[in-house]
């Protein structure tokens, strides 16, 4: 198992950049990806209903296949293992087993999680689904980043991809309905290293103090 790394969080920041150039001998163990995923989670999101789900694929062939549908993109093939990260548009669906666990780890009473569990059914099961899309796709953001700062924190290099054949992909790995995917990061260990890139000014993004 990698040793995980006793760096300051602005050193993991600064040292992570995408790699898309992969070292394909080397594997990453279930044991650990699960362990980084378990971490990953802690990220925030929405009414904490956690709309993000994955699929992590390390079979060789599939991830071949998988190269096609993601445009040809090398490090689909070469990283130890490709984690899939999808949105559930269906959310609130968990909205009971989500409170009632923080009501039985003592986080909150119980009058306050009847109230919120039914604040949850009186609105989210009737927002428009592009909403609830939007949701999900914004804490897959959240989660998605958290992961790839955990992963350099272990010594492992990623990147995220955006572009792939999205109806294929749900084609391929039988995708329920209420999922959609929204990214997919390679995870391994550099063969090269990424390309440095530069950011634009401060004072080019920051609109204003008020």
């Amino acid at each position: 198992m990698q040793t995980v790394l006793s760096k300051s969080l602005s050193e993991v920041i600064n040292e992570r950049h995408s790699v898309r150039k992969y070292d394909s001998t080397y594997k990453i163990s279930q044991d650990e990806i699960k362990e980084i995923l378990k971490e990953a989670t802690k990220a925030p999101s929405s009414s904490n209903l956690q709309p993000w789900r994955f699929i992590v694929i390390q079979d060789q062939d599939v991830k071949k296949e998988l190269r096609a549908i993601a445009n040809n993109q090398e490090q689909v093939e070469t990283a130890s293992a490709v984690i899939a990260v999808l949105g559930d548009k269906e959310m609130y669906k968990n909205v009971e087993k989500i409170y009632r666990g923080a009501h039985e780890a003592g986080f909150m009473d119980e009058a306050n999680m009847q109230r919120l569990i039914e604040s949850t059914n009186r609105t989210y099961p009737y927002a428009p689904e592009e909403i609830r899309k939007n949701i999900a796709s914004f804490d897959a953001g959240l989660i998605s980043m958290q992961l790839m700062l955990i992963a350099k924190d272990r010594g492992y290099d990623t990147v995220p991809m955006g572009g792939f054949n999205k109806e294929q992909f749900i084609q391929k790995f039988d995708v329920p309905d209420r999922l959609f995917p929204i990214v997919l990061i390679s995870l391994g260990k550099a063969a090269e290293p990424a390309f440095n890139t530069t950011r634009l000014p401060l004072e080019d993004v920051l609109i204003d103090y008020i």
